[in-house]
């Protein structure tokens, strides 16, 4: 698992990698920091994450983490799409270079994975199994998490 710990102000701490089933007190980042975790209830019956190890907060939600190369992919369709419209490339390469950049697009989307993040701090934990039970961001608890309202 790699884990992006954040403080509670929302700074980041740095990145650490935790092997399955490792649960160390202290850890030390890329940055040099030692850090604190939190273990204290953080795994459910079945093993998954289901609090921050950095804050303690209980509340985690889904995110899928798009690859860097996808701005580049949209902005390559965007321009495929605009020769088209202006007529300045058109014939059977040019279709097969625009169902080949439609393909890598349905292909970035399907195979990014998610990951969890914490509503309180932004600590994100990633290539981890993710409980059924996490939902995607829901704004209403983002508010309620960070006005410090817990019930």
């Amino acid at each position: 698992m790699r884990v992006l710990l954040r403080d509670i102000d929302r700074k980041p701490l740095g990145q650490i990698e935790l092997a399955s089933g490792a649960t160390p007190a202290c850890v030390s980042t890329e940055k040099g920091r030692e850090v604190y975790l939190n273990w204290e209830g953080a795994h459910d019956d079945e093993g998954h994450l289901r609090r921050c190890l950095s804050c303690g907060c209980d509340t985690l939600y889904r995110h899928r983490r798009m690859p860097q190369v996808t701005g580049f992919v949209i902005v390559l369709a965007l321009a495929l799409g605009l020769g088209g419209i202006l007529g300045l490339a058109t014939g059977l390469p040019f279709l097969i270079a625009m169902v080949l950049v439609l393909l890598l697009d349905v292909a970035i989307l399907v195979l990014s994975r998610e990951t969890l993040e914490c509503y309180r701090c932004r600590s994100s934990y990633r290539n981890l199994d993710i409980a059924q039970y996490h939902q995607r961001w829901n704004g209403d608890t983002a508010r309620r998490i960070t006005s410090g309202d817990v019930s």
